[in-house]
């Protein structure tokens, strides 16, 4: 049996799809060492409230 997808699942959903044509033309253009590493300094830059949510208080 297929369990129908929530909202915020087709939204993520959408967002890998996204994501994934990014990554995909990072790669054609400029190889897969630099879109691994913008990748990686995009993820680092949420997990450090850089991008994308309320900033630190502390830092």
């Amino acid at each position: 049996m297929t369990q129908a997808l929530t909202a915020e699942d087709q939204s993520k959903d959408r967002f890998f799809a996204s994501l994934a044509k990014i990554a995909e033309s990072m790669v054609e253009e400029h190889g897969k060492d630099f879109a691994t590493g913008a990748l990686i300094l995009a993820a680092q830059w949420v997990a450090e409230n850089r991008i994308g949510g309320e900033k630190d208080p502390m830092h």
